[in-house]
C-alpha cells in the first residue's frame, strides 16, 4: 500500500486529493485500486500512516524512532453490531422505527435483544463493549433512556407496525394472515399485566401474560399484542380483527386462527369487517355435526373431503390423519400399561399387609385412572381383597372413533380457494408456532421481562418481535452452515476495530480483515464491512453501578 497525492488547478484554485492505494497484479497488468480517501484527514494523521507504511517491513525501526508515536489497540466489537444494523435496514425495521433519537435507541434495543437476553441495564453494558454509538450514530445513553424508550415504543407501536408492514416483501399468499396466542410466565408479582389464568408453560404458582401474534404465510411477524394473563383465547381475537381491518387493510384478507379460537361471535365480527376466516373445529363441535348428519364419519379419510353448508354458506374440509390416530392409540396403550402397573403394586401391597384396607388401595388406583383421564373406558372393581380392572370395549371404540379426525371451517369461496389450499393455509399456522418457540422458549426468550409497568411490558414484547425478524433473516441466510444464530453472532462479536493512536491521541478506527469463518458468515448474509470508522471518543456508562460485595477475612 502507498499514499498517492495529486494536485489540480481549476480556475486558479488548487485542489489536492490524497488517496491510499494498493498495487495488485492481475495477469500481466498491474492495477492500483483505491483503499481509502484521505483528503479530509489531518496532516499529522496522514504523516503517521505514511510512516507506518514506510516501515511496515521493519517495525523495529518505528520503535527505535519513538515507541509512543504509533500504537495499535483493540477497540470495541464491530462484527455482530454492523451485521444486525445492515439487516435491520434491509428488513425495513430501521425505517419503521424512524431516524430520530428514539428510533436509534429502539434499534439498539432490538440489536441488544438479538445479541443478549438481558435487561435495559445489561443493554447499556453491552453498548460499552460494542461500537453501538459509532454504528448507530447516536449519543451515549443510560438505562433510564431505554426505559423511557420502551414507553415510546408502546405509544408508537401502531405506526411502527404499519410502516413495517408496508416495507415487508409480499408473502407467498399475501391475502392471508395467521394468528395464534401463547403465554409467558413471570417471576415477579408486580407486573401490571400479570394475572392468573391458563398457563401453557406448566409453571404452577406463576402469574403470566398472554401474547397474541399476527404473521404472514412466510412466518414473518407483522404485529404483536400483550393481554392480561386471565384473558381467554377467544377474547384476544376481536382486537386482532380490528387491527387487521384498520392497519393492514381488509380487502381480500383471510384470517387463520387456531382450533376453537374463532367462535360464532368472532365469525360475525370478521364478516362485519369483510374478512374471511379459516379455523378448525373442536371435538365436541365435530360430534355435534355428526349427530345432526351434516357430515358423515365415512368422509374422514386420508384424502380431503369437502362439505358445503347451504344454511350459512360455509364449507367444511374433512380429513383423518393416520399418523395422529396411531399416536393416540399408542398413548392409550401406554396409559393402560400405567394403570396395570399401579394395579399390580396396589394388589401386592394389600396381599403383603393383611391389615391393609383394600378399599383404600382401590381409591388410590382410581385416582391414578382419573389423572390419566381414562375413566370412560377403564372400570375398576374390588373382588374380595383383589382389585381388578377391565376395558369397556364399546366405550373405548367410541373414544377412538374420531382419532386423527379434524374439520376445517371456512367461509372463503371455493373459486378463491379449493379444499387443498384451505388445508395448506391452516397448516401454515405452524409458522406462528415456530415463531412463538423462538420468542418464548428458544433463542430470544421473552422472559425474564425485567419491567413492571404496562407500557414498558408492551414495548419489551414489541422489541422481541422485531428481534425475531432479524433472527429469521439470519436463519435464512445461514442455512446450511451447521450452526445456530447464537453461535454465528458470537463469532462475529469477536471481530473488533483496531484503534490507531498517534502521539497518545486517537487517530483512526480501522477494521482488520476478518478470519475465514467470519468472512463466510458475512458473505452469506450479504453484508460488507466498512474499511474504517470515524473514531468515537464517547464512552457509555450505566447510571446504576454494581454493588461491590464485601469480603470478610
Amino acid at each position: 500500500m502507498y499514499i498517492d497525492r495529486c494536485t489540480t488547478t481549476v480556475n486558479g484554485k488548487s485542489y489536492t486529493r490524497i488517496l491510499l492505494r494498493r498495487s495488485v497484479r492481475v495477469g500481466k497488468k498491474v492495477t492500483h485500486p483505491v483503499v481509502a480517501n484521505l483528503s479530509d484527514w489531518p496532516p499529522q494523521d496522514i504523516a503517521a500512516l505514511e510512516l507506518a507504511l514506510r516501515h511496515r517491513r521493519t517495525l523495529a525501526a518505528l520503535h527505535a524512532l519513538d515507541s509512543q508515536l504509533v500504537q495499535l489497540r483493540q477497540g470495541p466489537s464491530i462484527g455482530a453490531v454492523w451485521l444486525l444494523k445492515e439487516l435491520a435496514e434491509r428488513e425495513g425495521i430501521t425505517a419503521a422505527l424512524g431516524a430520530g433519537r428514539d428510533g436509534c435507541l429502539a434499534l439498539w434495543q432490538v440489536i441488544a435483544r438479538t445479541l443478549e437476553h438481558g435487561s435495559r441495564l445489561s443493554a447499556v453494558r453491552l453498548a460499552e463493549t460494542h461500537a453501538a454509538c459509532a454504528v448507530l450514530e447516536t449519543a451515549p445513553f443510560t438505562e433510564d433512556h431505554l426505559y423511557a424508550n420502551l414507553a415510546w415504543l408502546a405509544d408508537e407501536q401502531a405506526h411502527i407496525e404499519q410502516r413495517l408492514h408496508r416495507r415487508t416483501p409480499p408473502a407467498p399468499f399475501p391475502g392471508v394472515v395467521l394468528y395464534d396466542v401463547t403465554s409467558s410466565y413471570l417471576e415477579g408479582r408486580c407486573n401490571a399485566l400479570a394475572d392468573w389464568g391458563y398457563n401453557r408453560d406448566g409453571q404452577r404458582g406463576k402469574r403470566h401474560i398472554v401474547i397474541g401474534l399476527l404473521c404472514d404465510t412466510a412466518g414473518r411477524p407483522l404485529s404483536v399484542e400483550v393481554f392480561r394473563g386471565n384473558t381467554a383465547d377467544m377474547a384476544t381475537v376481536a382486537p386482532q380483527i380490528k387491527r387487521v381491518a384498520e392497519r393492514f387493510g381488509a380487502q381480500h384478507v383471510t384470517f387463520v386462527g387456531g382450533r376453537g379460537m374463532i367462535t360464532h361471535a368472532q365469525k360475525e365480527d370478521l364478516a362485519a369487517h369483510g374478512i374471511s376466516y379459516i379455523t378448525a373445529l373442536t371435538k365436541p363441535h365435530i360430534e355435534h355435526l355428526l349427530r345432526e348428519q351434516r357430515v358423515q364419519l365415512e368422509l374422514f379419510d386420508e384424502t380431503l373431503h369437502e362439505v358445503y353448508d347451504a344454511d350459512n354458506g360455509t364449507r367444511y374440509v374433512l380429513r383423518r390423519n393416520p399418523q395422529r390416530a396411531a399416536e393416540l392409540h399408542a398413548t392409550r396403550e401406554d396409559k393402560w400399561g400405567s394403570v396395570q402397573r399401579a394395579l399390580a403394586r396396589a394388589n401386592a401391597y394389600v396381599q403383603a399387609h393383611p391389615r391393609a384396607r383394600a378399599e383404600a388401595a382401590l381409591r388410590r388406583v382410581q385416582q391414578r385412572v382419573e389423572k390419566l383421564e381414562v375413566t370412560k373406558w377403564v372400570k375398576l372393581a374390588l373382588d374380595g381383597r383383589v382389585i381388578r380392572a377391565e376395558i369397556d370395549a364399546a366405550a373405548r371404540a367410541r373414544e377412538e372413533e374420531l382419532d386423527g379426525c379434524y374439520v376445517l371451517h371456512t367461509n372463503v369461496a371455493s373459486r378463491l380457494m379449493d379444499a387443498a389450499t384451505v388445508h395448506a393455509r391452516y397448516k401454515d399456522l405452524a409458522q406462528v408456532e415456530e415463531a412463538f418457540r423462538t420468542m418464548t422458549t428458544a433463542y430470544l426468550r421473552v422472559r425474564p421481562v425485567y419491567v413492571t409497568r404496562e407500557e414498558r411490558t408492551r414495548g419489551h414484547v414489541l422489541v422481541t418481535m422485531l428481534s425475531l425478524r432479524l433472527v429469521q433473516a439470519l436463519e435464512r441466510a445461514w442455512e446450511g452452515e451447521h450452526m445456530t444464530v447464537a453461535e454465528g453472532l458470537e463469532r462475529l462479536s469477536q471481530l473488533c476495530v483496531m484503534e490507531v493512536i498517534v502521539n497518545g491521541k486517537m487517530a483512526d478506527w480501522t477494521i482488520p480483515e476478518p478470519r475465514a469463518d467470519v468472512k463466510r458468515l458475512l458473505e452469506k448474509a450479504g453484508v460488507k464491512l466498512p474499511q474504517r470508522l470515524a473514531p468515537d471518543g464517547r464512552r457509555m456508562h450505566t447510571k446504576t453501578r454494581l454493588q461491590r460485595k464485601r469480603v470478610s477475612r
